[in-house]
């Protein structure tokens, strides 16, 4: 045989031999697109998923990873965020209110973000420059109908400022990184916050979420999700209790389950102020579960009620909500809010984003918004998170060799490999 066949013969015979860079074994995965929850193992290649089955072949593998007595799913996906940090601007979520996202999601196994209409159509590309196109996780956006942004009262109660033609050519100008259109923090009577994003959204055929500001007679909650959203539009802070979310006898707005009906979509959105035990647990008692899980990341709830993301999904998991809904409503549904279906699940072929999760014991506290606390036997913590079939988190250095069987004078390279080019 000639050499440099023989050469691309052991190269060829290697590649066969580490048919996948990574190997998650035994875990249990949850994959509601795929109607998954079972052990099963997850093979990545080239930053995909390149198989999910009862077995793979652990010898296929250039790294196996043990993940036993733990749960596999999606990378989460936060609808709700606020990312558009650094511009220094005091009292604002377009500067000092809001944080960078890389610092809180993958350490909570979250990897795509949505910020929630910090920037506007004015400011948007300064954020984008600014944040989405430095960050490691996968940040898409809300663009406010206020053309300023979010950036307080003196710019979101001026109507002047909420125009739907420029704001649906900024959504369609970054197609698919623009995802929705948001009003937020309205003080006012008019409904013209909300009928000028739903304006845009059509334009731009993508979904409204609204944070409905001030509860205010002239524009109650119910005809709001009844009569002025469209299918697919979302309500956040669904269990705030501050918009008549509950009525007087105690049970969920009947408006709300009409709405739900039609195609209206309820976001918990945390956040600092917008979730209370009295309206959360009676209303997952009556079965009104929300359709997404997500956070309204910012400094006001990082360190309050909220905290992160696994923290939220605990809080609905000692609700009685089942482990598959709490990851189904993490993942899956919001990518499909968001209309961002390769995201949220682990088909083969998918982005290979992955948490692996751990459900902890113990004696929790969890409280809510003003302070109330609600005690549970199970939390959620992150062992592992992947974001395109790279760690980018690793609590434990389950991923890791032991450092006494590396060479006595290794380096990140030993322990690292850099990535090999397949022939």
């Amino acid at each position: 045989m000639h050499k440099s066949t023989l050469i691309l013969f052991m190269a060829a015979t290697c590649f066969a031999q580490n048919q996948y860079d990574l190997l998650l074994q035994g875990g249990h995965v949850i994959d509601a697109k795929n109607k998954i929850s079972a052990v099963r193992d997850v093979a990545i290649r080239d930053g995909k998923i390149a198989a999910v089955a009862e077995h793979i072949d652990p010898t296929q593998a250039l790294k196996v990873v043990n993940v036993r007595g733990l749960y596999v799913t999606p990378g989460l996906v936060d609808i709700h965020v606020h990312v558009y940090a650094g511009t220094g601007e005091p009292g604002s979520y377009a500067g000092d209110l809001s944080v960078y996202p890389d610092g809180f999601t993958f350490r909570a196994g979250v990897t795509t973000v949505a910020d929630a209409g910090c920037a506007g159509w004015r400011n948007f590309e300064d954020f984008k420059q600014r944040v989405i196109d430095r960050s490691k996780t996968r940040v898409l956006a809300f663009l406010n109908i206020v053309g300023a942004g979010m950036r307080g009262a003196k710019y979101e109660n001026v109507l002047a400022d909420m125009e739907a033609k420029p704001s649906a050519e900024m959504a369609l100008r970054y197609k698919g990184l623009i995802i929705g259109i948001k009003t937020a923090h309205y003080a006012g009577p008019e409904w013209t916050p909300v009928e000028q994003a739903v304006e845009a959204g059509t334009i731009a055929n993508i979904p409204v979420m609204v944070d409905f500001g001030t509860n205010r007679p002239e524009r109650p909650m119910s005809e709001l999700v009844t009569k002025k959203l469209r299918p697919g539009d979302i309500y956040t802070h669904c269990y705030s209790g501050l918009r008549n979310e509950q009525d007087e006898t105690g049970h969920v707005n009947p408006a709300m389950w009409e709405a739900r009906k039609r195609g209206v979509i309820f976001d918990v959105g945390h956040g600092g102020g917008s979730f209370v035990w009295r309206i959360a647990v009676p209303a997952i008692k009556e079965g009104f579960l929300p359709d997404s899980l997500s956070t309204d990341l910012h400094t006001g709830s990082m360190n309050g009620g909220m905290k992160d993301m696994l923290n939220v999904m605990s809080k609905f998991l000692v609700m009685g909500v089942s482990m598959d809904d709490v990851v189904a409503r993490s993942t899956w549904n919001p990518a499909r809010e968001i209309h961002h279906d390769e995201l949220g699940n682990l088909s083969v072929g998918a982005p290979a984003d992955v948490a692996v999760l751990k459900v902890e014991t113990g004696d929790f506290g969890f409280i809510d918004t003003y302070g109330a606390k609600l005690r549970g036997n199970r939390k959620l913590s992150c062992e592992l998170t992947l974001r395109d079939g790279k760690v980018v988190y690793d609590l434990n250095g389950i991923t890791r060799p032991d450092w006494e069987t590396l060479p006595r004078d290794y380096t990140g390279d030993a322990i690292t490999p850099a990535p090999r080019k397949r022939p």
